[in-house]
């Protein structure tokens, strides 16, 4: 016998069919909502991360330089979004804002660097080096930004048995007599680094050592170099025709205005170059009859064995040779001729029986040429 479907067969096959598709549409439904909330969350996440690390910890940081920085980073936003992000952050990280307007936001003076990502000890080491080593050659601006990371450096070393064992000994000791660093006038210097990492001119108030009146000058800053204690600006004079580099000591600078106009750098001026052709040396008064004013000369120092034992090790020069005599130890070298030899060879005392050039062992002798 052959059963034909019946009318109520049929609907209630299609009602069946319509649930499995209801059934099917509300699971692939819940899915994508899964899927929707967790890439917004994710999102979210990423945008506010962003929005932290936009905060700095001694400058307020307004919160539409956040929205324009976010923007440039790819994340489709608002203002507003900006800044119920901040509210939010607040109830959880130790940031805070101000009361002007528009409103600046950034991290607490107190706020410890747990926000940011993990540092390791080789990190850590590094940084407390940096802190220990290079903070007065840092301009300001970058030294605001480390100030919190060599905090944390300091927690995490302290947490390390092995690794803080290893800081506390390893020291750089000076290879002559300790000296105590003269005073700088601490907004003079803020504002040369300031200058020399914008490239800016400066109108600076500066003492000469061998002046009591300071004098006003227009500079263009060069470099910052640091020898012994003292730091020095390495800088040419609006008011110089020849655009020579001349050296500031920062100690001896009464005040510094920063000026909108670009400084302008000598062509071709390389530092390293500069410091191998014994910029920083100084010159003497009796060199200046030698050619080139005694740059890259030959010379040969003569010592009693034991005072010239050390340049047996330390070399003055690449081409140094060392001759031994009984108990005489002769140094031939190329080296340039500056003040700093004189100084250095004068340490030798009767150490050092004989110099040449002649010139060079007159300098060394006759202490009365060093004010000429």
């Amino acid at each position: 016998m052959t059963v034909h479907p019946t009318d109520a067969d049929h609907i209630q096959t299609q009602t069946d069919a319509n649930e499995q598709t209801k059934a099917l549409a509300a699971e692939s439904s819940s899915t994508s909502e899964v899927s929707n909330d967790n890439r917004h969350g994710a999102a979210t996440t990423a945008r506010q991360w962003q929005v932290l690390s936009q905060l700095q910890r001694n400058r307020w940081v307004g919160t539409t330089h956040i929205y324009e920085q976010l923007m440039m980073a790819g994340f489709d936003i608002s203002l507003r979004t900006v800044q119920r992000d901040l509210n939010a952050l607040a109830k959880r990280f130790p940031i805070e804002k101000n009361n002007a307007n528009p409103q600046g936001w950034r991290w607490c003076d107190d706020a410890p660097l747990q926000s940011l990502p993990h540092m390791n000890l080789s990190q850590a080491v590094a940084f407390n080096m940096v802190e220990a080593n290079l903070t007065q050659l840092l301009p300001p601006v970058i030294l605001d930004e480390l100030f919190p990371w060599f905090d944390l450096a300091r927690r995490q070393l302290k947490n390390s048995k092995v690794t803080h064992s290893w800081i506390d000994r390893v020291r750089i000791e000076p290879a002559t007599q300790p000296l105590i660093a003269p005073h700088i006038d601490l907004d003079s210097k803020d504002n040369i680094y300031h200058a020399l990492f914008y490239q800016l001119q400066i109108k600076a108030c500066y003492t000469r050592s061998d002046k009591s009146q300071s004098s006003e000058y227009i500079l263009n800053p060069i470099a910052i170099i640091q020898r012994g204690v003292i730091i020095y600006l390495l800088a040419t004079r609006t008011d110089d025709p020849e655009v020579v580099i001349r050296t500031f000591a920062l100690h001896r600078f009464a005040s510094v205005e920063i000026l909108e106009s670009a400084a302008k750098t000598p062509d071709n001026f390389q530092l390293d170059t500069y410091l191998d052709a014994g910029g920083m040396g100084f010159s003497h008064p009796l060199f200046s009859e030698l050619p080139d004013h005694g740059k890259n000369t030959a010379i040969e120092l003569q010592f009693t064995t034991q005072a010239g034992k050390s340049l047996t090790e330390s070399k003055l020069s690449d081409d140094q040779t060392v001759t031994l005599d009984n108990d005489r130890l002769t140094i031939q070298a190329t080296v340039n001729l500056t003040s700093q030899l004189v100084w250095w060879l004068r340490g030798f005392g009767s150490g050092l029986l004989d110099a040449k050039p002649q010139l060079l062992y007159q300098a060394v002798l006759d202490k009365s040429l060093d004010d000429k």
